[in-house]
Order: C-alpha cells, then sequence, then structure tokens
C-alpha cells in the first residue's frame, strides 16, 4: 500500500474512534453523576521505512473527568448528592463493589436500596434492605431512616447507612459496568467525612456546548482525511499508469 494513502487511512480511522468518545459524552450530557470520559491525539511513530521523524497521531483515552457537576433540586427523598469529593459504594453486577455519583436511588418490590441502573446500595453489613414504611430519609451521613407503618414520626429508626468513600481519584478507573473500581481491585473503607444531600442530584459535568463543537471539529476534520485517501488513491493510479506505458 502506498505510504501516503496507509497515513492517510490511519489517521481517517483515529479521527472515527475520537468521534465515538465524543458522541459518548455528548449522548450522556443529561445522564445524572455522569463523569465525562478525556482522550486526545498522542504521536505515534510510523514503523517501517523511512524518516524517523513520521509519525502518526493516535486517539488516547486519558481517563475520566472528575470534576463535580452541579446540583439539580428535585425534593425526592431517594435522591441524594455527594457533597465535595466522594462516592456512593454499590454492588456491581458481578458481584463486585463499584463507586457511584448517580445518587437517583430506587426500592425495588423487596425493600431493596438500588441506583437507578439497578445496583445494589452498600451498607456497612451489605445491601441495605428497607422494611415497609409510612415515611423514609436519608441523612448527610447516609443513614437511612424510616417511620413504620402506621406508627407516628417519634417511632423513627435507623435501618442502615450507606457506604459512602473517597478513595484517591488516582486509584480509580472506569470499568465496562459504568461503575468506578478500585485500579488494583478489591474495596475502600467508609470515609466518614464524606457527606451527602437529600432531595437533590449531582448532574453530568459534560458541557454540552464544548463537546458539540468538538463534534463538528472532528468531523470537519475526517472530512479533510478522507479528501486525503482520495487524493492518495488517485496519485497511485496514475503512477501505475504511467509505469504500465514505459
Amino acid at each position: 500500500m502506498d505510504r501516503s494513502l496507509y497515513v492517510a487511512m490511519t489517521g481517517a480511522t483515529q479521527m472515527m474512534r475520537e468521534q465515538s468518545e465524543v458522541a459518548h459524552n455528548l449522548a450522556n450530557a443529561d445522564t445524572v453523576g455522569f463523569k465525562a470520559q478525556l482522550s486526545a491525539f498522542q504521536p505515534l511513530a510510523v514503523q517501517g521505512p523511512g524518516m524517523p521523524t513520521r509519525i502518526n497521531g493516535v486517539a488516547q483515552g486519558l481517563g475520566v473527568d472528575m470534576r463535580e457537576g452541579g446540583q439539580i433540586e428535585t425534593g425526592r427523598q431517594l435522591d441524594v448528592a455527594v457533597q465535595g469529593p466522594g462516592w456512593i459504594a454499590v454492588q456491581g453486577a458481578d458481584g463486585s463493589e463499584g463507586y457511584t455519583r448517580a445518587g437517583e436511588l430506587r426500592l425495588t418490590p423487596d425493600g431493596l436500596l438500588t441506583d437507578a441502573r439497578g445496583n445494589l446500595v452498600l451498607g456497612d453489613g451489605g445491601p441495605i434492605s428497607v422494611p415497609q414504611s409510612a415515611q423514609m430519609n436519608i441523612g448527610a451521613d447516609g443513614t437511612v431512616s424510616v417511620v413504620p407503618m402506621g406508627q407516628g414520626p417519634e417511632t423513627i429508626a435507623a435501618v442502615g447507612r450507606i457506604k459512602l468513600v473517597n478513595p484517591a481519584t488516582d486509584q480509580l478507573a472506569l470499568g465496562s459496568d459504568g461503575l468506578m473500581h478500585l485500579n488494583a481491585g478489591g474495596t475502600v473503607d467508609t470515609d466518614p467525612a464524606v457527606t451527602l444531600k437529600s432531595g437533590v442530584l449531582e448532574s453530568s459535568n459534560v458541557n454540552p456546548s464544548q463537546t458539540l463543537v468538538q463534534m463538528i471539529q472532528l468531523s470537519r476534520q475526517y472530512e479533510l482525511q478522507i479528501r486525503a485517501i482520495h487524493s492518495a488513491d488517485e496519485n497511485a493510479q496514475s503512477a501505475s499508469r504511467l509505469l504500465q506505458m514505459t
């Protein structure tokens, strides 16, 4: 394959990868607690004969943008938002412990507390189970309290405490399940300094306008790469015809 054609095709492929990443962020601009995925083009030397200064731009992931999203007032008792650094511990589909800031909590028919994706919310002793109650509250420290059915507010009782953690950001990585996990696996201890606010949700930290502009720029760059591919292909065909005539 002609070297210029190869370089142009590589560039187009990398543009498509970057577009996919940016499109994913844009699609989650309204997803509660979503953290934007970061990526950038990194130089990679072109292998094979030729000048050692030749490089390709390769799209590589740089991790997750850990900046906090905005606060959305909902007034819903089961909506909570982590205040400042920290995470809510949940049990992933594979049984491992993961971490999220999406505090749109729900109760299953069996009384288990989950996040919006159905992951079980973890407490000090495992998943939190909530009995049928007339009223339910989640305190700033994650304590889940209920007023039993048919009872007055003076009978309020704690039934569990949401596990709140705050590992160093460089210890975390985004898993395929959409949850953050420790790089080395395992779990992290509860951090009593992490607090929640009830009746509030944290919005996505994606900037829709900025991300849309980035998407348009990538689309234009992709078109340029496609034009370069066509030009390289035409040049190769012209060279081939000239060789056949000699």
